[in-house]
């Protein structure tokens, strides 16, 4: 009778620990990174999470000036692609602060807000470079929703030692589970083929078979359908930036004192972009008592 009591203790507790240890369990992958009602968010590839961003950073499309034939080129993809029709992963390369990031996220905001138009919901999804290698994951994740997506990488090149490429690479072009039909990957880089020059040299002297050397980190520029190439601006096209923020923030500054002032930032910065635009109409709206 001991015996049967002893062995019914040992089974409840048995049963206790089971439970115990079930709570303590991660839950189960169910494949999703947690996709809300959010247009934008960014990837935490640590956690494998999607992490909301309730306001995006941007400025409208017709605030970008000096970008119009890159701009017409992107839109029109980005517009097939939210439509369900064909559509190219782009590279967006080129001079600092002429607009690459900004014009990504102006199209994306403003397909948003088109929406009647016929486009299908548009989220907006950042990695950063250190995440690529999750890349594979979260095009699993992403690829099965009811949405289409825009993975963006902002500022994207590769030094010496850096093998995460190889995860771009596959989902770009060629590899065994490819890139879901609803995800496009836009980048932005200052350089053209994604690796400075000094690497490409170093790696071409020291192989036994220069070409193939490099070809492979090379050959990733390659797997984007769009080469967007961004360049410095001239001055006219500066100073137009310059009107059109302050215009857009409502300074109140008549256009000879406004072109003085933005040569003279110019020049002390030693160069002309949007961004150096910005930044001057940031410090004139500070003059003013106003805020950016």
């Amino acid at each position: 009778m001991k015996s049967k009591e002893y062995l019914a203790e040992i089974s409840a507790a048995l049963s206790e620990i089971a439970l115990s240890l079930k709570a303590l369990a991660p839950a189960a992958d169910d494949g999703h990174a947690g996709l809300g009602t959010a247009d934008a968010y960014h990837w935490d590839g640590d956690s494998g999470q999607l992490m909301a961003v309730p306001k995006v950073s941007r400025v409208s499309l017709g605030m970008l000036k000096g970008i119009d034939s890159v701009q017409d080129i992107l839109l029109r993809n980005t517009e097939q692609f939210a439509r369900g029709h064909g559509a190219n992963n782009a590279l967006l390369w080129g001079a600092r602060g002429m607009g690459k990031s900004s014009l990504v996220k102006a199209i994306h905001g403003d397909i948003n807000e088109r929406r009647a138009d016929g486009f299908e919901r548009l989220v907006l999804i950042e990695i950063a470079r250190e995440d690529l290698e999750t890349l594979p994951a979260l095009m699993r994740s992403i690829g099965r929703e009811q949405a289409r997506f825009i993975v963006f990488c902002d500022d994207l090149s590769f030094d010496n030692g850096e093998t995460s490429y190889k995860s771009l690479k596959t989902i770009l072009d060629g590899g065994l589970e490819g890139r879901p039909e609803n995800v496009l990957f836009y980048a932005t880089s200052n350089r053209r083929h994604l690796m400075p020059r000094d690497m490409i040299e170093n790696e071409r002297s020291t192989a036994i078979n220069p070409g193939e050397a490099v070809e492979e980190k090379v050959s990733l520029s390659d797997r984007f359908g769009l080469w967007l190439g961004f360049h410095n601006c001239d001055q006219p096209t500066y100073l137009n930036m310059v009107r059109a923020y302050a215009d857009q923030y409502g300074l109140d500054l008549d256009d000879e004192t406004l072109r003085a002032r933005a040569i003279e930032w110019a020049a002390t910065r030693g160069a002309r972009s949007g961004r150096v635009a910005i930044q001057l109409v940031r410090t004139l709206a500070g003059e003013q008592g106003k805020a950016v």
